[in-house]
């Protein structure tokens, strides 16, 4: 009888014991785009959040507000809720952090987050129709004097960066100082506070399909550091990358 007692309430135990996760994609994009990640996280045992938000056609104050709303909504049963973000969704979280901190924060992951602005917006915003087409959060993201991304502060949540480093596009990486992945330079990727940092040779858009960007993130959220590239699995079909402490 013990038995069968036991074996009934074991999947609602390891239920309960599962850690979630909240995917946060970029600009211009939607849940969609973070699926391989979420299949990624739920084949590892964690319960994932992936949520959509209007990108371009709402600021990020409004963003950032309504998200995490919904972020306390959705995850109301969970004691811990880690992140994983791309691009502009690592400033939705940093602003949800400034201005409304979530208290049960644990560890993120940002995919080549603009955290000094993109240079990429600053070779197209004279574009006739581009900042238009970006919408009010995309044109807040420029690289350079950015008061708006200066004001986000440090993280105050262990933070693991993952940068990209191959440009789509030649003529708008050659505007973009240093390696970059097409839309945002690896310097901008960087956070003073970060607990770890690496590289993944391959471009901006495709970072959140990467095999070894798959194994990076397991990693961070596991351990709170990523592999080191001579221990790492290496998958025949993902990029090169580097890892950097």
């Amino acid at each position: 009888m013990r038995w069968f007692v036991f074996l009934w309430l074991l999947p609602v135990a390891l239920f309960a014991e599962k850690q979630t996760v909240v995917l946060l994609h970029g600009l211009a994009a939607s849940s969609g785009t973070m699926v391989h990640i979420e299949s990624t996280l739920e084949a590892a045992g964690y319960l994932v959040v992936n949520l959509d938000y209007p990108s371009m056609s709402e600021s990020l104050e409004t963003i950032s507000a309504n998200m995490r709303a919904r972020i306390v909504a959705e995850t109301a049963e969970a004691e811990q809720v880690h992140f994983v973000t791309h691009s502009m969704g690592g400033i939705v979280l940093r602003m949800i952090q400034r201005d409304a901190p979530l208290d049960n924060i644990g560890r993120v992951v940002m995919i080549a987050p603009p955290n000094h602005g993109s240079d990429a917006v600053n070779v197209l915003q004279g574009l006739p129709g581009f900042l238009w087409a970006i919408g009010p959060s995309g044109a807040r993201l420029a690289a350079g004097d950015n008061e708006s991304l200066a004001s986000l502060g440090p993280p105050n949540f262990e933070l693991g960066v993952i940068a990209g480093s191959k440009g789509l596009d030649p003529f708008i990486s050659s505007m973009i100082p240093g390696p970059d992945d097409g839309v945002v330079s690896i310097e901008s990727t960087k956070l003073e506070g970060m607990a770890d940092f690496t590289v993944v040779h391959d471009s901006h858009p495709v970072l959140v399909f990467n095999g070894q960007v798959m194994d990076q993130i397991l990693a961070f959220l596991e351990k709170g550091e990523f592999i080191d590239k001579n221990s790492s699995p290496q998958n025949p079909f993902a990029g090169n990358w580097t890892h950097r402490r």
